[in-house]
């Protein structure tokens, strides 16, 4: 993929919240906590619900989300992800932890770039999905949540989270814990589907991510509720808010430097350094 640009730059000194103390920073954050996008009650009634749909969704495909993900990437996922990692700044001997890992699909190619010397862990809340990371990469992977993460303070040089912060109850909690155990100079990645920006361009994506994969993944997965899954993905994009919003919230949990890059006008790439 070509066409590699940037959708927006920043540093930590814009932010109020610079120079407070780890404790009164995170009050401050989870104070201004916001949701990466409204309710969708076509899904699920309250609120409070979402989590436990997402998880149950997850489960029930995660046997087929590779098949899912081949769809709907088109065969360009490892060749992307491995970029985007290479990008950021991940290089051998790092040790990594991959949020919401879903299948492994991140991971693999994070192992790749971190070789034998490095560590790359894997994190998520479907324990359907991590049997089928486990089954197919081995460990290390553990059952967990972006907003308490299960690892002391500085201890990992970079972290990734692939197409999943739609998912998360706000933007706050899962940053603030990113910026915690990252060491001094770690980097987070964040790997994103945003919404078109020009008319024909949503109007091709809605057509495409919002039809037609969902009906693809019908034929290709008819017994689990792919569609489903892949209905509810394009419809959290269409939701979710836009990238200076996330840009902002990652300054505000303590980032340093954070910018995104946007391919293809769809693909986001969201980098923040500690």
């Amino acid at each position: 993929m070509e066409a590699v640009y940037r959708c927006g730059v920043g540093n930590a000194e814009d932010s109020p919240l610079n120079g407070l103390p780890s404790q009164e920073h995170s009050a401050a954050s989870s104070a201004g906590a916001q949701a990466p996008h409204p309710a969708l009650p076509g899904y699920y009634g309250e609120t409070a619900a979402r989590a436990g749909f997402v998880r149950r969704l997850f489960d029930d495909t995660a046997v087929h989300y590779d098949r899912i993900n081949a769809v709907f990437s088109l065969g360009t996922g490892a060749w992307y992800r491995r970029q985007a990692m290479r990008r950021a700044g991940l290089r051998p001997g790092a040790q990594v932890l991959d949020v919401a890992c879903g299948t492994g699909l991140v991971t693999r190619e994070a192992r790749h770039l971190a070789g034998p010397t490095g560590q790359v862990m894997g994190l998520d809340p479907s324990p359907g999905m991590l049997a089928e990371a486990q089954r197919q990469l081995g460990g290390p992977f553990m059952l967990g949540r972006a907003e308490t993460l299960p690892l002391g303070d500085a201890s990992l040089d970079f972290i990734t989270m692939g197409y999943a912060l739609r998912h998360v109850a706000d933007l706050a909690a899962p940053f603030a814990e990113f910026h915690r155990v990252l060491k001094p100079g770690g980097t987070v990645l964040l790997l994103e589907i945003g919404r078109p920006e020009g008319r024909v361009a949503h109007a091709v994506a809605k057509a495409y991510l919002g039809k037609v994969v969902p009906a693809l993944c019908r034929v290709a997965a008819p017994r689990a509720r792919s569609g489903t899954l892949m209905q509810y993905y394009w419809d959290t994009i269409e939701a979710c808010v836009p990238a200076e919003t996330i840009l902002q919230h990652l300054r505000e949990a303590g980032f340093a430097r954070v910018e995104c890059e946007t391919t293809l006008g769809i693909f986001r790439s969201y980098i923040a350094h500690r």
